[in-house]
């Protein structure tokens, strides 16, 4: 079975538009993205969020910035969308340029307005199993893991990567589901045995093809997060970090690159803005 995003991205999508529209004509979700520089697949994710904002009901708004702005300026810009009632979301494009610390411009972003869930504060809530905005990319997965298999609790399950954006947001919602869950890393021994034990591989590494054929077993169900453009027969193409032809017709389930975990990122920032405008409204109430 091929797990196809884009069309379970379709279907939440669907649903935060039905939800919109029942809001008052005066009430919509707001959502800043900040983008700073020409990084070319930044603008095209960027562009994509804004279109899939506005298709769905989404008040969407793009500030462009210079790759010289100074980190003390950027801070005021988010500061100013922190006290903007009409902002619900804020999400800062990354990567920023080195003369920016990350770090300390995730942690000026209001924790309820945080869509990327990148913040401590929403670190902490997911782990702790408390309520938090959840990264996007992992929720995403996680919805399309529910849509082949109901229940996870006692499923071995393999993540392989440990990014604080992918492999560690992933780790905690598998826990919430009673997963038992094993974090494969650079510096893990005898990947491939673990891998062929799992019941559900999620692979977040960045090396294409990876997982291959023989590293898992016929029942196993598959979500490849990977994105790396590989030369093929002398073309550029976008392929997974997993061996997708090689391994599509015997597993349980497995999710392609791309049509895969792509248009569920989108689509779960789309509810993550309509989580956080719930909450504010909620709080300003």
């Amino acid at each position: 079975m091929i797990i196809d995003g884009k069309k379970i991205a379709e279907e939440l999508r669907d649903k935060i538009k039905k939800d919109i529209k029942e809001l008052a004509i005066d009430k919509r979700p707001g959502l800043t993205v900040i983008l700073i520089g020409e990084h070319p697949a930044s603008q095209i994710y960027v562009k994509n969020k804004e279109k899939f904002a506005k298709e769905v009901g989404i008040n969407s708004n793009v500030l462009k910035f210079n790759e010289s702005i100074s980190e003390s300026e950027l801070k005021k810009e988010i500061n100013k969308l922190n006290n903007n009632s009409a902002v619900h979301g804020i999400l800062v494009q990354l990567p920023l340029p080195e003369h920016i610390n990350q770090k300390d411009i995730i942690e000026t972003i209001n924790p309820d307005k945080d869509v990327d869930g990148f913040h401590p504060i929403n670190v902490g809530n997911l782990s702790s199993g408390n309520d938090a905005m959840v990264p996007c990319t992992p929720l995403g997965c996680y919805y399309m893991i529910k849509k082949v298999i109901k229940d996870l609790s006692g499923l071995n399950a393999v993540v392989v990567g440990r990014s604080n954006i992918n492999g560690k947001p992933m780790t905690q919602l598998l826990l919430r589901e009673n997963c038992t869950v094993t974090i494969v890393h650079s510096k893990t021994k005898n990947i491939e045995k673990i891998c062929k034990n799992a019941d559900l591989i999620i692979a977040a590494v960045g090396k294409a093809h990876m997982i291959q054929n023989d590293w898992v077993k016929d029942t196993a169900v598959i979500i490849d997060v990977g994105i790396n453009r590989v030369k093929i027969d002398g073309k550029n193409k976008i392929v997974g970090d997993v061996d997708f032809q090689n391994i599509k017709d015997r597993v349980k389930g497995v999710s392609p690159v791309p049509g895969g975990v792509g248009p569920m990122t989108i689509a779960c920032l789309l509810e993550n803005t309509m989580k956080a405008f719930k909450k504010i409204s909620v709080k300003n109430n």
